[in-house]
């Protein structure tokens, strides 16, 4: 289903130093054209860019706050407010939002340049408000004649600062806390504390917990029904699948849906049933993170130099940890692997130079 825009603006945002000696800043907003005309590169690029969004791991969500400002001024949902309501049109909701985000950066000793992009549009039936600052990088190119020339172009990948607000859930739900989502900031919470202050945003809905429920549900649920081990990593592998399809959709893992991929035990008890005996901590639907249950069907880890990966139903079988001396005895070693390891033993066995190889290194490994 194609993306649609029904109203976009881009500013231009830029903190410049005024006195190295005091190190203060001014921020600088340059406003962009009122009318952007919505060509199919400007589509595709919106189309990029959502699409970027939704593969972004470590999302936050929440609602906007209660807490009044300290000044009289109007917050950003007031402001949205008074577009939705049509009182002002977008362009003029986006300067106002610009000016508000300036003021935000300015309280901040934070160096940030880039283009502030604001657009409303419409996705499989969803009404969203993106908002973010798109960075600036620098890239080269040789003419000719052979002049290198840089010019500057956005870097939507490296984009951190951005937050999509889901219109229809805000205003059915206004007392939801997850019709906001952000990207958490890796460097620092500093570094998006003025973003969040300048959205009036405050953290609600936990996805990385609702993730690690999920997980524990449904291993709870292949245990109590005794299902041998090729059954419980089956189960494992369609929540998987499912929650990777609702990932690269952009939409939330549902209870019922999950359930219904999963299907019913011998005993005519589905999962969305078990979940309702158990009482998990579990909403009806939610956004989740990918990368938490990406574990529920391997385990893995690397560390000095080691990296092992293994389905999760050979543990106890084909590999095998002794807490005793905090080994690891793996059997049944990959052909490629095992390859590798007879050419070393072989290598070692004709090298004019002693070689120290341990005798453990062998179709059965022990790390």
């Amino acid at each position: 289903m194609s993306l649609q825009i029904s109203n976009i603006a881009l500013h231009f945002l830029s903190k410049q130093l005024l006195s190295t000696e005091e190190g203060s800043a001014s921020v600088n907003l340059t406003h962009g054209p009122e009318n952007i005309e919505l060509t199919p590169k400007v589509e595709q690029f919106i189309s990029s860019l959502h699409k970027i969004y939704n593969a972004k791991g470590s999302k936050a969500y929440g609602r906007f706050t209660s807490i009044p400002k300290a000044s009289d001024e109007a917050k950003f949902v007031d402001l949205m407010a008074s577009y939705s309501e049509q009182q002002q049109g977008f362009y003029n909701f986006s300067i106002q939002a610009g000016n508000l985000l300036k003021q935000e950066l300015e309280k901040y000793d934070l160096d940030e340049t880039g283009y502030l992009l604001m657009c409303h549009y419409e996705f499989m039936g969803g009404r969203y408000l993106l908002v973010g600052i798109i960075p600036v990088s620098e890239h080269y190119s040789v003419d000719k004649e052979l002049h290198i020339a840089s010019n500057q172009h956005l870097d939507t990948e490296k984009i951190q600062l951005v937050a999509r607000i889901d219109l229809f859930d805000y205003q059915q739900n206004p007392e939801s806390d997850r019709y906001i989502s952000f990207i958490k900031g890796r460097a620092g919470r500093k570094v998006s504390d003025f973003f969040l202050d300048f959205l009036g945003c405050e953290e609600g809905l936990n996805a990385k917990e609702q993730s690690q429920t999920l997980v524990q549900a449904v291993e709870d649920f292949v245990s109590v029904n005794q299902l041998d081990a090729d059954e419980k990593q089956q189960t494992r592998k369609e929540m998987l699948s499912y929650c990777k399809e609702q990932k690269s959709s952009g939409q939330d893992v549902s209870l019922k849906e999950l359930s219904n991929t999963l299907g019913a035990t011998d005993e005519n008890k589905d999962f969305y049933g078990f979940c309702q005996e158990q009482n998990y901590p579990l909403a009806e639907s939610f956004p989740h993170e990918q990368a938490v249950i990406n574990k529920a069907t391997k385990y893995s880890g690397y560390g000095n130099g080691i990296s092992i990966s293994f389905e999760r139903n050979h543990f106890g079988q084909d590999v095998v940890y002794n807490q005793a001396n905090d080994s690891l005895t793996i059997y049944k070693i990959p052909p490629n692997l095992k390859e590798q390891l007879l050419s070393l033993l072989q290598t070692a066995s004709t090298s004019p130079v002693n070689s120290v190889v341990p005798s453990e290194i062998a179709p059965e490994a022990e790390f």
